[in-house]
């Protein structure tokens, strides 16, 4: 394989940045987001470069956890922050409380929302479980490229994903048995 040194970040990062955008739409649900955790991996890719050690798969591992670390950090301090509120919404939740609750009723399954209703539950899942998901099935990683990305134990990934196929299962049972994709048990 060729040494790092040997190529420039551009030759060796730019090919990757709609995967790393893809994912990154993935784990902020957001593109204006998605948008800023890309260009910050970026940046901190460039930077970090000079000590980057091209391996068995290349760059792409390291850019997603570049990426992974990003987004986690970026969740973790918007979670510290204080939420602000409009004047708006204060009024409305002090005159009635419960009048938004009420008011909102299921919403109707059809099969043209489908798609919708996998990212849905994808969506749904636990911040580790999803990130296992996206890199196993949108990236078809390696269990061991994804425990590097996540820096964590294979076993760990492994149990991770297995998880999160159970409760994707969970969720997604009704809506598989109402549209006839399984068949509904008593």
């Amino acid at each position: 394989m060729t040494d790092a040194t040997e190529l420039t970040f551009e030759e060796l990062a730019v090919p990757h940045l709609a995967t790393v955008y893809r994912v990154a739409k993935r784990l902020a649900r957001r593109n204006d987001v998605a948008e800023d955790l890309v260009q910050e991996t970026y940046l901190k890719a460039f930077r970090a470069f000079g000590r980057f050690e091209m391996r068995e798969f290349g760059i792409r591992p390291w850019l997603l956890k570049i990426l992974h670390n990003t987004f986690l950090n970026r969740y973790a301090r918007e979670q510290r922050a204080p939420k602000a509120t409009d004047q708006a919404t204060l009024e409305q939740t002090r005159e009635a409380p419960n009048a938004a609750a009420a008011s909102e009723a299921p919403p109707e399954l059809d099969f043209e929302d489908l798609d919708e209703e996998v990212k849905a539950a994808i969506d749904g899942l636990a911040d580790e479980f999803r990130s296992v998901l996206l890199l196993w099935a949108t990236m078809e990683l390696s269990y061991q490229e994804i425990a590097d990305i996540l820096s964590v134990p294979i076993g760990t990934v492994m149990s991770r994903l297995h998880r999160a196929r159970q409760q994707l299962a969970r969720k997604l049972k009704d809506y598989a048995a109402e549209h006839g994709l399984v068949e509904r048990r008593s």
